[in-house]
């Protein structure tokens, strides 16, 4: 039978598209990768009319299958000039060598005769399409394919049936120009990143302490993103505050328990407090105030456009109180589960055939906004006439009804702003009333005025643009006379504009063309990350000492360095070469010849940006402590406790970076066999490990990033390295594997034992086996699941039905170990898996044996 096999962007996405395709008759099976499951059923290919039976398989990748990055001899810092970078050779790896995506898409791949992508429909879609046509392809069965085309790309906007279906009868093909595009950007930004963050990091790491970021990183994007912050902030700092006076007037009718009411003063305010006085002194004595005009204009506010991925972030950071990069995750956690349409658009305008009454009704049951809902489709509905079709994807809109209990909170909240947006859209504009009165006090004018809504229109479901009505009911009439309580001269004093907000600095990114919608959260998340800026509780972005410094010395150098006309510029030439205008090779040689000769400029003149840093910073000379010995020169090196915490051998003049957001320990003196350099233990709320300094800044071994700890290192015969203490694989991140490790709780009974997973963002930790002098995993594995069996010294331990002071077994499925877990949090609720529990599930959550 002819095979189909069909590729998703994510495992969650491949589980949905295989349920709508197949009608929910698909078999699903494990693959060898651990992370993506493979989903069988037959069906027609190509669908419509002349199709064959055949077998299709559809399963996933987890984003990009690869990574751009130098040869191995390039990453090695202090031996390479970074100038070199914009020349060396680079190649492709894999994005998560524990996956081992590639090996796993030809496996699956092997002897098929057809291949349908259905990644994401952007860019960055378009990229992994050709990754996972690079694997596939070289193992397609050719000779058995009747027509010359083999792969197709699926095109869609919402993962709903109807989509889905209308997707899988209109399959094209996937767009080279845009993955062209996408592959000028990723080595561009290596190269130029790479080039400017290497030489930062290497001059002022080893000079100065108290830097609080683990590397002095440039990227053009994300160093004019830093620019708009921290020109405000220079703006605030540099604005002179003057005083200024005004007339405060409050009048009263109808005696005791009748409306008071606080006037404006016609004039506004005046600088010269004297000329204030005069005035003052003119009307001082008035008791009586007279309305002179009332006039009542009706106003109105229309409803909102269609959704856009830069108008969500925006109002996720300003009305839901959610920064964007999360915003965005969640977002795109809806769209896979089919919740919402696809997040990533710049479209404002919905397409003509848009079918807003099958959302409406799917909407119309809704507990909290289905009333509305029902309200719209009993009338006829009107889109917005406002807004603009760029061609990429429709607007974000509600795709089926969701409560608030099938979601987590975040989640709702994105949820329930799109639901309640799409609806505002459709509904009429609201209506309100605004009264404005002028009134006389002696020979001073004064004003009033307030709004009273008379229809709520699309605020009704969109309270964030509500209108709200005079606090007290005020009748004006002309020549009414009102009693005046209260003159006196009112202080003030100009104030200088507040730090950028998120959702402000959105709309400058994309005034300026600084990123893609896709893009945009992912450069603020990094100045923050970074410690360039900080987020404060009203969600603005106050600049760092480092981000001003970093700021002041581009400034001084070279201001294009951060001025966001470069890379608005370099965004225009990757558009043109995503619609063929532009030649990949010409645009990507001739960006890198402007800023190689930046970058040269940039080094020769340091010593504008060292003396900030040496008028900002203490020297590293001054600061630190012995701790551990340098494996080179077997002397101590220094530990540096500011942040970022690295270690510095001042005979060698080398810095070592180290793991972030926990202490540091030495490890009995135990030395690493590849280096020499003595072990630290590096210990947070969620991880601990081992960690050699060299290693974790240079990794011996291919493939293996940068900030290896030994819970990575594939040495084969270090007793500290994974492969002697590897458990199982994470079935949260499902890309890292559980390593069972010796932990040292402060302050608790000695030994402890932790199992914790090696993937750098997972939180997923189990410690235990107090009082057991030794735990070992071994070679051995569980024939039931798969993990490796561990053994346990368990002689000071009171185990029931233990059999003995050694017990050997598997963590998951062995009653005497299994058993002994514990959850270490009262809200952990177990899983339905193998024995009631599904491994790792809920974020940080923390077990006990």
């Amino acid at each position: 039978m002819v095979v189909v096999l069909m590729v998703a962007e994510k495992p969650s996405l491949a589980r949905s598209l295989a349920e709508i395709l197949s009608k929910k008759q698909c078999r699903r099976r494990k693959s060898d990768c651990s992370a993506c499951d493979v989903y069988e059923f037959e069906g027609i290919f190509p669908p419509g009319g002349g199709g064959v039976r055949v077998t299709f398989k559809m399963t996933s990748v987890c984003g990009h299958v690869m990574s751009l990055d130098f040869q191995p001899q390039y990453n090695k810092w202090e031996q390479i000039d970074p100038v070199d970078l914009f020349d060396a050779e680079t190649m492709k790896k894999e994005s998560m060598p524990n996956l081992r995506i590639p090996h796993f898409l030809r496996n699956e791949g092997k002897g098929v005769d057809y291949l349908v992508l259905w990644l994401d429909c952007d860019k960055e879609g378009e990229n992994i399409c050709f990754e996972v046509m690079e694997e596939v392809e070289p193992v397609m069965r050719h000779q058995r394919i009747p027509s010359t085309q083999a792969v197709y790309r699926a095109r869609f906007s919402s993962i709903t049936e109807s989509a889905i279906l209308k997707a899988f009868g209109a399959l094209g093909l996937p767009d080279w120009n845009e993955s062209r595009s996408v592959d000028a950007r990723m080595e561009l930004d290596l190269r130029i990143g790479c080039a400017f963050t290497r030489f930062q990091t290497m001059t002022f790491q080893t000079k100065y302490a108290g830097l609080n970021s683990s590397v002095i990183s440039y990227g053009p994007c994300q160093t004019p993103t830093l620019g708009f912050c921290v020109q405000r902030h220079d703006e605030i700092l540099q604005f002179k505050s003057e005083k200024y006076w005004k007339l405060a007037a409050k009048i009263s009718r109808g005696g005791r328990g009748g409306p008071v009411v606080s006037l404006d003063w016609g004039r506004e305010g005046l600088f010269d407090k004297e000329v204030t006085l005069l005035f003052l002194a003119r009307v001082q004595d008035c008791r009586e105030a007279v309305v002179v005009g009332v006039a009542e204009k009706p106003r109105s506010k229309a409803p909102p456009i269609a959704l856009h991925t830069v108008e969500l972030l925006r109002a996720a950071s300003s009305k839901l109180h959610i920064g964007p990069k999360l915003a965005m995750d969640y977002a795109e956690r809806l769209y896979t589960e089919g919740y919402i349409s696809y997040p990533r658009t710049e479209t404002t305008k919905y397409p003509k055939d848009f079918d807003f009454r099958s959302i409406l009704s799917s909407l119309s049951g809704h507990p909290e906004f289905g009333e509305h809902a029902s309200s719209i489709l009993r009338t006829s509905i009107k889109p917005p006439s406002g807004g603009v079709d760029v061609g990429d994807h429709p607007p974000i809109t509600p795709m089926r009804s969701a409560s608030r209990d099938q979601l987590r909170d975040s989640e709702w909240k994105i949820y329930d702003f799109v639901a309640r947006h799409f609806l505002a859209t459709l509904m009429p504009e609201c209506k309100y009333k605004l009264t404005e009165v002028e009134i006389s006090i002696g020979s001073e004018v004064f004003h009033w005025s307030g709004t009273t809504p008379t229809s709520p229109g699309f605020t009704a479901v969109y309270p964030w643009q509500e209108v709200h009505g005079m606090e007290t009911s005020v009748e004006w009439n002309k020549d009414q006379h009102w009693n005046v309580d209260q003159m006196k001269l009112s202080e003030h004093e100009t104030t200088p504009p507040g730090y950028l907000t998120e959702s402000e600095l959105i709309t400058l990114m994309e005034k300026h063309r600084i990123g893609t919608d896709a893009s945009i959260p992912v450069h603020i998340e990094n100045i923050c990350s970074r410690n360039y800026v900080h987020v404060d509780s009203e969600r603005r972005l106050v600049p760092t000492k480092l981000g001003v410094v970093l700021v002041h010395g581009y400034q001084k150098i070279d201001p294009q360095l951060v001025q966001p006309t470069m890379r608005s510029a370099v965004e225009e030439q990757l558009n043109l070469i995503a619609k063929g205008k532009a030649d990949f090779d010409s645009v990507l040689q001739h960006t890198l010849n402007i800023f190689r000769a930046k970058f040269e400029f940039f080094r020769s003149h340091i010593e504008e940006l060292d003396e900030l840093f040496e008028a900002s910073f203490s020297s590293v000379a001054e600061t630190g402590r012995p701790l551990s010995r340098c494996g080179k020169c077997q002397r101590y090196l220094k530990f540096i406790a500011a942040r970022p915490q690295r270690m510095y051998c001042a005979h060698c003049n080398q810095t070592y970076s180290l793991p972030q957001g926990g202490s540091i320990k030495l490890y009995k003196e135990i030395k690493c066999p590849l280096d020499d350099f003595e072990l630290l233990v590096f210990s947070s709320p969620t991880k601990s490990y081992l960690v050699c300094p060299y290693c974790y800044n240079q990794p011996p071994f291919k493939g293996v990033a940068k900030g290896m700890g030994c819970n990575q290192c594939p040495h084969q015969s270090c007793p500290h390295a994974m492969p002697q203490g590897r458990v199982d694989q994470c079935s949260e991140c499902e890309r890292g594997t559980l390593v069972l490790e010796p932990y040292i709780k402060t302050g608790g009974p000695a030994p402890k034992w932790k199992i914790s997973c090696n993937g750098p963002k997972c939180r997923v930790m189990y410690e235990g086996f107090a009082g057991s002098s030794d735990v070992h995993s071994s070679k051995e594995r569980c024939e039931g699941c798969g993990s490796s069996l561990l053994t346990a010294d368990l002689s000071r331990v009171s185990v029931e039905n233990s059999g003995g002071s050694k017990v050997t077994g598997c963590w998951e499925c062995d009653d005497v170990i299994s058993n002994l877990v514990v959850p270490a949090t009262p809200d952990y609720k177990r899983g339905t898996g193998r024995r009631g529990r599904k491994r790792g599930r809920g974020r940080g959550v923390i077990k006990k044996f």
